[in-house]
């Protein structure tokens, strides 16, 4: 008897840009980088469409779906989100407080979108495809190997179990909360002044705010942490808790019970979802606060969630993501074209990136102080506070919008707030540096428990 043939090893396939991962980021700079006439891969591990949170966008978005091409497909799919509704149970004698984006530094930007993000995340890899980039779904790589930052070989295996076998000049990480290089060379690291965990479901028959209002995001404060209130074009909503990780893993009944019982605990949020069904599974996460130690090498970029999330309090995930491939687009093109200048480009993206992620982390790391709290929901444009807090929830931190000056008032302001409430702010402060010592479990992707 003749022994079986070996199976043959994947031939080696050539490219300029690989990208692993096809979210918003992966998406966005693979079609950027093929409309300028470089051969582009993207790997997906999944098949679009597929569920992710992070559904509420921000005015900024849009001028970067106008470059992309895809301003109208996200119209089709999304509702108009025109502002920010904030909601304090510790503040009865107060309506909501509402910041509309058309009242900003610059009010050429008045609204965003909420999208359900199978569509939308769709609806970006579909045109990365159109673009030129050379997509591929259920590919999922399993190793990357950098050669002396000239070239990248990259190992991947589709759905069927077919080895992949690619050598590309530079390598893209997009692969979200996967962290796929991170992981690799271990630099993936806690954020050591924030932690946070989330549950979260998908509802019908949630009331809804009247009129213009109808697609705003809304907030509420409750003693564990927030919630958050998505309205979707479809009449579903999506409604989650963000709490502090001791919270979440207190729990003793099933995830979907635990979230009902959490709603329980914020009244205002309560009474809208009266009548709310349940559509979708309830998922929780565990502590999903990161950053990387760094978020390029030769030869290779981390864009988005790939490199750090922080919390969605203000809906920075997608925007931060996108911008970091956009400007990773420019890194990797020049890069391509003149590799002498690959750490002059280095730092000024990293600079950049980091530059937006600073500014939301301020207001991240205070949001449940009782000073935070009092100052969104009795805003005052004095100084120009409001319409610079405006700005920065329309995520306006890349321009030469001159935010600068307002936020500093601000910030200036909130520590004499803090120091008139001095008992309530030092109690709130010792609650979170306790929660931030505390041990739990690594962070971990999302999924159902």
């Amino acid at each position: 008897m003749h022994a079986s043939a070996a199976p043959q090893p994947a031939p080696t396939q050539h490219c300029d840009v690989l990208v692993i991962g096809g979210g918003p980021a992966g998406s966005t700079i693979s079609a950027l980088l093929a409309r300028k006439g470089w051969q582009v891969v993207t790997l997906e591990k999944d098949h679009h469409p597929r569920f992710h949170i992070g559904e509420s966008l921000l005015p900024m978005n849009l001028p970067i779906l106008a470059e992309l091409g895809v301003m109208d497909e996200v119209e089709q799919i999304g509702i108009r989100k025109y502002g920010a509704e904030f909601n304090s149970m510790y503040h009865n004698d107060r309506q909501p407080a509402v910041y509309y984006f058309g009242r900003a530094l610059d009010q050429g930007f008045p609204y965003a979108f909420e999208v359900k993000r199978a569509d939308f995340d769709q609806i970006l890899f579909r045109n990365a495809a159109r673009c030129g980039a050379k997509t591929h779904e259920g590919a999922r790589v399993t190793n990357v190997e950098f050669r002396d930052g000239q070239t990248s070989i990259v190992d991947a295996v589709d759905e069927h179990g077919q080895a992949q076998h690619w050598e590309a000049r530079y390598v893209v990480d997009a692969s979200g909360r996967g962290t796929f290089l991170a992981s690799k060379f271990d630099i993936k690291r806690r954020n050591p002044d924030h932690r946070s965990a989330a549950v979260f479901g998908h509802f019908k028959n949630v009331e809804r705010r009247p009129g213009l209002d109808e697609g705003n995001i809304s907030l509420y404060w409750f003693d564990h942490g927030w919630f958050w209130m998505i309205p979707f074009k479809d009449g579903t909503m999506s409604v989650g808790a963000v709490c502090w990780p001791y919270y979440l893993e207190s729990r003793t009944v099933g995830v979907e019970q635990f979230l009902l019982d959490t709603v329980a605990l914020c009244p205002p949020v309560a009474a809208r979802m009266n009548n709310a069904e349940l559509i979708s599974p309830v998922t929780a996460t565990g502590n999903y606060s990161y950053k990387a130690d760094h978020m390029a090498g030769r030869g290779y970029l981390l864009v988005g969630d790939a490199f750090a999330f922080i919390d969605p309090v203000f809906s920075s995930g997608v925007l931060l993501g996108m911008n970091s491939a956009l400007q990773g687009a420019e890194v990797v093109d020049k890069v391509l074209k003149d590799p002498a200048c690959e750490a002059h480009e280095i730092r000024r993206f990293n600079r950049i990136v980091r530059h937006g992620i600073r500014y939301f982390s301020w207001f991240i790391y205070r949001i449940t102080q009782p000073a935070m709290r009092s100052m969104f929901m009795s805003p005052r444009n004095t100084f120009r506070m409001e319409q610079g807090i405006l700005s920065l929830l329309a995520g306006d931190l890349f321009r030469s919008t001159p935010i600068r000056t307002p936020l500093f008032m601000f910030k200036l302001v909130y520590r004499i707030a803090f120091l008139l409430n001095l008992r309530d702010n030092l109690a709130a402060r010792r609650r979170r540096r306790q929660s931030l010592a505390m041990t739990s479990a690594p962070a971990r992707s999302e999924g159902t428990a």
